[in-house]
């Protein structure tokens, strides 16, 4: 796992010129690659490539990068691993290239070499961003791996083209422009998380996951667009076509075979490897496989949390002790929670508003106090129908079919209505100190839900679950909806499976955009690997190829997952109710952090900053803080917006 940025700098500029700012870009990713790094610049073009190296496979000079292929045509800067190398080494025409080492970094280059750069990508099985410079063609190819495990930012920002696992190395450059996007504002307000392809940045875009983009010597700013090596949509629209035929026991039989794939392949390393253990059915899957892989118990790392509502620490630890791992747990306290919020804007480089952001950086320091690399249980709810959330919007789809259009076009508006006439009646007794009546704040709830009623199709009502308000303008002014996986139907998977729609929809958007962010930025901020064994290409297709009733028995999901997991871990450890990896914010922001949220939307460093719309933010604040309703994700939005624009 590795930190990659550069840029080619169009207005020219001597060698050592370029490889100081390239430097000075690479330095500020240090966290991602503690133990090595190194610039390579070309300055006929001129372009240079940064490089920060954690090193996990082949520990000596011979993986060191930016690395140049055997033929010298190519020059690789590569974050990631991928977990098919060995079997790509042993090819025909990769096994005869003249290794220096054992990593796969040279394996991916002599692909390259030997298939070109869109055969050799479309082979790679693992999470991986890339910058490969073609010196016989001029060109720089960026890569992301297919669900976009690996963050890669890119962008024309004067006379440069810049790129970088995080914003911060961008910003290094003395031609990055900082004006913001207000559109993906608008839409980062609404979700929590700033979607893909777009950033925070006007002129820094995100390469979508199972993308190249290939930038030749003669390129005009965004003339060139990214292009797909794999689809998501293809999988599920292909699942649906060939459908598994076997019986509900085949389908656990042959789960079992393609994890233990999965997971075998991301425990090669030459460190020691552990797991992030949740005690849920997937982290608990993940254990389980590793432990037989093993010939030690594998170390677990777990977090608790004192508020019983939020703590998971005991399921995981009997689990734990089941399966007989070495196992390590802290409990934190909300002042050492509270402390970290301090370091999110740095952390997380872009506003990001997941708070499980707090507990997961928490258990990644907790672990790479003794290891580099973690395996994680990421991925399991998206392709394997694990959220609450499809067995509510499934049956509210099917109540919404039921209702002719005309009708429910209606029902938004006049909600909206009864809902802005509460909070007016409601405000006045708060500003008298006095109690909100009841009823206000049930027409409140009835507002925020009305949105539903006017979806037309099983993802709009998905969307709904994430958003946070009603439009992207509610709150920023003059913002537009962008087009991102959540917006644009064009993208989304042609299948006549309702659950299956919303899978697709959550794997190309709230899994890459929040999850893999949260987990990357998390573990990478503390120089930590996470490989997610779920998230292997052979699991979702055999996944998305399941029928309905082996994912999803009416009433909860992953049930061929769960009955599989039975055959390592008792039934009384995991057949429980899914709480997920949460704290408490709703309370925080009413109690311990009330000053430092009223410091960040106070009327004034509202009116000063001049980005949001003041009356809608400040009415949020105190809907939330006078009880009439739960504003909590809403807040921690614009929160950690605040946040990090002051970090700036």
């Amino acid at each position: 796992m590795c930190g990659i940025t550069g840029f080619i700098q169009y207005r020219g500029g001597a060698a050592e010129d370029l490889a100081r700012q390239c430097q000075r870009m690479a330095d500020t990713i240090v966290h991602r690659g503690p133990d090595a790094g190194g610039v390579w610049v070309d300055p006929a073009f001129p372009l240079a490539l940064g490089h920060r190296r954690l090193s996990i496979i082949d520990l000596t000079d011979a993986g060191a990068q930016p690395m140049t292929s055997a033929c010298g045509r190519y020059v690789l800067s590569y974050n990631g691993e991928v977990y098919n190398f060995p079997r790509l080494r042993q090819e025909p025409g990769l096994s005869d290239y003249p290794y220096r080492g054992h990593c796969d970094t040279e394996v991916i280059l002599a692909a390259v070499q030997h298939l070109g750069v869109a055969a050799a990508v479309s082979k790679l099985e693992g999470m991986f961003a890339f910058a490969l410079w073609d010196r016989q063609e001029h060109c720089l190819w960026l890569a992301r791996d297919r669900v976009g495990k690996k963050p890669l930012y890119y962008g024309w920002c004067g006379n440069s083209f810049l790129f970088g696992s995080e914003l911060k190395a961008l910003r290094q450059h003395p031609d990055f422009d900082p004006a913001l996007d207000r559109d993906a504002l608008g839409q980062y307000l609404q979700y929590g998380w700033v979607s893909q392809p777009r950033s925070i940045y006007r002129n820094v875009r995100k390469l979508p996951p199972g993308n190249l983009l290939k930038i030749p010597q003669a390129c005009e700013p965004w003339s060139a667009a990214p292009t797909a090596y794999w689809s998501a949509a293809a999988v599920a629209e292909a699942g649906e076509r060939n459908r598994f035929s076997g019986s509900y026991q085949d389908a656990i039989g042959q789960l079992d075979t393609v994890l233990h794939q999965a997971v075998g392949d991301r425990m090669v390393a030459d460190v020691e490897l552990g797991a992030l253990l949740s005690g849920g059915i997937d982290s608990s899957m993940v254990v389980a496989l590793m432990q037989q892989h093993s010939e030690r118990p594998v170390k677990t790392f777990s977090i608790g949390f004192w508020e019983e509502k939020y703590n998971e620490a005991e399921y995981a630890s009997a689990v734990a002790r089941h399966l007989k791992t070495e196992h390590h747990e802290i409990y934190v306290t909300p002042d050492q929670a509270l402390d970290v919020v301090e370091q999110l804007p740095h952390i997380y480089d872009e506003p990001f508003a997941d708070s499980s952001q707090i507990p997961t950086y928490l258990v990644c320091k907790l672990a790479r106090e003794q290891l580099k690399v973690v395996l994680t249980g990421d991925g399991g709810d998206e392709q394997m129908a694990g959220y609450k959330r499809y067995r509510e919007c499934l049956s509210h789809w099917r109540n919404v079919q039921r209702i002719p259009g005309s009708a429910r076009s209606v029902v938004q508006p006049v909600s909206s209505a009864l809902g802005r006439g509460s909070w007016r009646f409601a405000k006045g007794y708060a500003d008298e100190g006095r109690t909100v009546p009841r009823w206000t704040r049930k027409l409140g709830k009835v507002s925020q839900r009305s949105c539903n009623w006017a979806a037309n199709s099983p993802q709009e009502i998905l969307a709904n679950k994430f958003n946070k308000c009603l439009a992207v303008d509610q709150f920023v002014p003059g913002a537009v909806s962008p087009a991102t996986p959540l917006t644009d139907p064009s993208g989304w998977a042609q299948v006549q499976d309702p659950l299956l729609s919303m899978l697709h929809y959550d794997y190309t958007g709230y899994l890459p955009d929040d999850i893999l962010v949260k987990v990357d930025r998390a573990s990478m901020a503390v120089g930590l690997e996470a490989r997610a064994p779920l998230l292997d290409q052979r699991v979702l297709e055999l996944a998305w190829s399941l029928p309905t009733p082996y994912l999803f028995d009416g009433k909860t999901g992953k049930r061929v997952l769960r009955d599989l997991l039975m055959q390592y871990v008792p039934r009384e450890l995991i057949d429980r109710p899914k709480r997920g990896f949460s704290v408490p914010i709703k309370e925080w922001l009413v109690g311990p952090l009330r000053d430092w949220a009223e410091d960040l939307v106070s009327e004034q460093t509202l009116r000063e900053q001049g980005i949001f719309d003041v009356d809608s933010v400040r009415d949020a604040w105190h809907q939330h803080l006078y009880g009439w309703a739960n504003h909590s994700e809403l807040m921690w939005s614009i929160l950690m917006f605040q946040a990090w624009w002051r970090a700036q």
